[in-house]
């Protein structure tokens, strides 16, 4: 008898960095077990925001910059699926593309490195701590207006050594990142959610793929997550209503609580100084309307005009 072909090599693109490498491997695994005998191989992409590595992401063109090459090597048949940290991914994808399945979703928060253990409230008046975060920047000078905000890219060990060598007293991380790398003794002090809103998606992976690819669609559905979809349907149905992207001070996070979905989201205008939180809860399956309702009471209540439309 002619032995029983394998299926072919599932292409997943990634960025190259080793954040984005380790969660793709991860990613991988997962499928792996979910599908045995599937070989999954990364494709390493180089984004244009990896290429520009320097100043604000909002001059260079947002978040979506991180995504451009990868969806283009998507919708050419390159790749057969992506792995995005969720955080990095617009409201809007382009034509022919689906988030296929959003896997566990891992400590959402930010965290503050550089205080051996004292949080914020450590630092020393002035301190410079960096982050490239509009959301960060204003929500930190709204705590600690003494301090001086320093515009800070790179890829996560690049903002650690910062502090090490002395140029900064404190980077702004999200606890994703060091988790997934293994950096478990980085002296990092978690931001409560209640205090310091995180971004929409952070935390969570994206499972991005052809809309019309139902064969890849079905293999990544076997890891998605219903608690971590239904959460990041409410985030992302915020970011949608609110019209939102990188240059926008805006926050939200939404936890699953037995049915519900519980969201919190927040605007500010650019310099922090008025600040707009609403809050609200649905069953999960109108997570997304949940989404959308929370920014129209935060619009009918002056959002767009703290946003500067």
């Amino acid at each position: 008898m002619t032995p029983a072909r394998s299926a072919a090599p599932l292409r997943l693109g990634t960025r190259a960095s080793t954040l984005a490498r380790t969660q793709s491997a991860w990613v991988a695994e997962r499928l792996q077990r979910a599908h045995p005998g599937l070989t999954v191989e990364l494709v390493p992409i180089t984004t244009t925001g990896d290429r520009r590595s320097e100043g604000r992401l909002a001059d260079a063109g947002g978040k979506g910059l991180f995504l451009k090459e990868i969806e283009e090597a998507l919708l050419a048949g390159n790749v057969d699926f992506a792995v995005h940290s969720m955080k990095d991914v617009p409201a809007d994808l382009p034509s022919g593309l689906t988030l296929a399945a959003i896997p566990p979703r891992e400590d959402a928060r930010d965290v503050v490195v550089g205080t051996r253990g004292a949080g914020l409230a450590g630092l020393r008046p002035g301190a410079r701590v960096g982050t490239s975060s509009v959301r960060r920047r204003v929500q930190l000078l709204a705590r600690r207006p003494d301090l001086e905000v320093v515009v800070l890219r790179g890829n996560v060990e690049t903002r650690l050594a910062r502090v090490r060598d002395g140029g900064l007293d404190a980077v702004i991380l999200a606890a994703a990142g060091l988790a997934r790398l293994g950096l478990h003794d980085v002296d990092a002090v978690a931001l409560a959610p209640e205090e310091f809103l995180p971004a929409v998606g952070q935390g969570a992976l994206a499972l991005e793929c052809r809309t019309d690819d139902g064969a890849v669609r079905a293999r990544l559905d076997a890891i998605g997550d219903a608690d971590a979809t239904a959460a990041i349907a409410a985030e992302r149905g915020f970011l949608s209503g609110i019209g939102g992207d990188c240059n926008t001070p805006l926050a939200a996070h939404a936890r699953v609580r037995g049915d519900q979905v519980v969201l919190h989201a927040m605007v500010t205008d650019h310099d922090g100084a008025r600040r707009l939180d609403e809050q609200g809860s649905a069953a999960r399956e109108h997570a997304a309307r949940l989404g959308h309702d929370v920014a129209k009471r935060l619009l009918a209540r002056g959002a767009a005009e703290l946003l500067g439309r």
